[in-house]
């Protein structure tokens, strides 16, 4: 059974910026395992611009900034192996992979989980109507467009306003196709303002709130879909149907964090984030396993994930050197107005420095308060103009506060529209 230090699993950006940390930190024998036949993950399909603004100070494509850091990793001799699957993981950090050599065991002294997410296919979301060609999640149109070279159709209906939705749009309309709308189910975009600007208003790409799909047409090729207004619990509204002609539907319902392995070995799940619940270190409910990512819960933005999973690393290296992550443990609870908060939760005895709470809210919130609780105390209250489920949210909680309030068990952060 080969041994290393640290094995991570997983070599998109998240894997990559942990092991180059772990490196640097002091860990000697670091092992990153990647399931594709390149490191990089999903930032090798993203061709267009913005990557690495606050990391690297340069705007980027995705593969030029995957490459900035597979460039570190053999810069820093780290070992990775491609074509490599994890099919199984134990609390005894032994981890059993397929590979063109066989199945093969490896013991790890700490493991960092770094798996990242997949999309929902439309057999997630229920949508009535035929099995038709012509239906494609939004990251395996990116492929078929940027890697492969193949256009999926010329008139297109997208479900779904997150991120990768929108920069299809544009990117297929700068190809050449017409994008009749982008549907949104919720009466927000689950998108940023400036990336509806840029890839919506820039190109006069209709943009339809509170509306789904609830039927396709078309026998061999879809032909066309029909949509409608939705209510307040998202069911379709009687009479508001409109017919839309198109070849292709792309779908970009949603992203789920890939967590088959976190269970594997009893890593408590958040029912929020469906991602593993972790602590200001990233580590999990399980000793000695970190996770980093996407696999913790949907990012906006890589340079975001690029920060959480350094703070990964360096902790793992950490861990193997003698630190351990034990001890009383504060509960962070997302309150009123949060969908989710992380981390879940902070060992107020580990605290070095300040502590960055990330959120994503349930609504816009206009001219709000964001307020902190300490069991039932309110400690902190900061304005905010504007809130909005498309961007992950944060507040900084500095290192003081938690010695001022050592007695209390629960931290719980919510939306306020008025300051009590």
């Amino acid at each position: 059974m080969i041994e290393y230090d640290i094995v991570i699993i997983g070599g998109g950006p998240a894997g990559l910026a942990a092991a180059i940390a772990a490196k640097e930190e002091g860990a000697d024998r670091v092992l990153v395992i990647e399931r594709e036949e390149q490191l990089g993950g999903m930032l090798n399909q993203c061709i267009h611009t913005g990557f690495g603004g606050n990391t690297l100070k340069e705007p980027l494509t995705g593969p030029e900034y995957a490459q900035k850091f597979v460039d570190k990793i053999k810069e820093l001799e780290i070992n990775y192996k491609l074509n490599t699957m994890v099919i199984d993981l134990n609390k005894d950090k032994i981890i059993t992979v397929v590979s063109e050599e066989g199945i093969t065991q490896i013991k790890a002294k700490s493991i960092i989980l770094a798996m990242g997410c997949r999309e929902k296919p439309r057999g997630a979301i229920n949508i009535p109507g035929s099995k038709a060609a012509g239906i494609f999640t939004a990251g395996a149109a990116q492929k078929f467009v940027n890697v492969e070279g193949h256009m999926p159709g010329k008139q297109i209906v997208i479900l779904g306003s997150g991120q990768i939705a929108l920069v299809m749009a544009r990117r297929m309309t700068i190809e050449g196709a017409s994008i009749k709308a982008v549907v949104e189910l919720l009466p927000y975009a689950m998108s940023s303002e400036k990336n509806i600007e840029d890839c919506l208003l820039d190109f006069n790409i209709p943009l339809k709130l509170s509306y789904t799909v609830i039927d396709i047409k078309g026998k061999d090729r879809i032909e066309g879909v029909i949509i409608a207004k939705v209510d307040e619990k998202n069911i379709p509204i009687r009479g508001t149907e409109e017919y839309i002609s198109c070849d292709t539907l792309l779908l970009s319902v949603g992203l789920l964090p890939e967590n088959e392995l976190s269970r594997k070995v009893d890593i408590k799940i958040c029912d929020k984030t469906c991602g593993p619940e972790v602590d200001e270190a990233m580590h999990t409910s399980v000793d000695g396993i970190f996770a980093c990512g996407n696999v913790l819960y949907v990012h906006d933005f890589v340079d975001d994930v690029i920060e959480e999973s350094y703070m990964a690393g360096r902790n793992a290296a950490l861990y193997i050197m003698g630190k351990r992550f034990k001890g009383r443990k504060l509960s962070v609870n997302a309150g009123e107005g949060l969908s989710y908060i992380i981390p879940q939760y902070i060992s107020t005895n580990n605290c070095d420095s300040n502590i960055d709470i990330k959120f994503r809210v349930n609504k816009v919130y206009l001219n709000c308060f964001i307020s902190v609780y300490f069991d039932e105390e309110k400690v902190l209250s900061i304005s905010r103009e504007k809130l909005i489920p498309g961007e992950i949210a944060s507040l900084e909680l500095v290192r003081s506060i938690f010695e001022k309030h050592s007695i209390y068990n629960k931290i719980t952060i919510k939306i306020e529209e008025t300051e009590v």
